[in-house]
């Protein structure tokens, strides 16, 4: 899939040396939440097209190259605010997963994304005192019925005639 970057990304990407920092910022948003959850890798506050993302530690461990299982990476957020945790506990267990964004941005031009990846699902929500941990993945197609519909008399009567 090919992606076009920024010619200042492109330049830091292929320089020897740059002083350009690539930030990433994370969305996370849920229907029961009053309010959407925007977090910056960047030690500082960052605004981005208007949008403030508070900094807060985290990590996202991509997925291993396996081709027996789909890709799932790990998502890692510092417990530091127990925001995140009344969120987690607020969502009812037969409701939808938190939805997550996660976009690339540069330091010296943070309205412009560089890289966004939409529609992952947070599921596996585990926390502790320390850190909340999930599993980042997209919708399991795979687990979708084929064929979605069935095939009975009262579905398709021209079928039994």
């Amino acid at each position: 899939m090919a992606r076009s970057l920024s010619v200042a990304a492109l330049q830091a990407l292929y320089s020897e040396e740059s002083g350009e920092a690539f930030i990433m910022l994370l969305t996370l948003s849920h229907p029961t939440w009053p309010e959407v959850i925007r977090v910056s890798s960047d030690s500082v506050d960052t605004t981005s097209r208007g949008l403030k993302f508070t900094a807060f530690p985290f990590d996202i461990k991509l997925p291993n190259d396996d081709d027996r299982q789909p890709p799932a990476a790990t998502l890692e957020i510092d417990n530091v605010s127990r925001d995140i945790v009344m969120g987690v506990r607020a969502i009812p267990p037969t409701s939808k997963p938190i939805q997550v964004k996660i976009e690339i941005v540069l330091a010296s031009s943070p309205d412009t994304v560089e890289i966004a990846y939409t529609d992952f699902l947070l599921r596996d929500v585990q926390y502790d005192a320390y850190k909340v941990t999930g599993t980042l993945r997209w919708d399991d197609v795979l687990a979708e019925p084929f064929p979605g519909d069935q095939v009975t008399p009262a579905t398709q009567p021209g079928v039994f005639y």
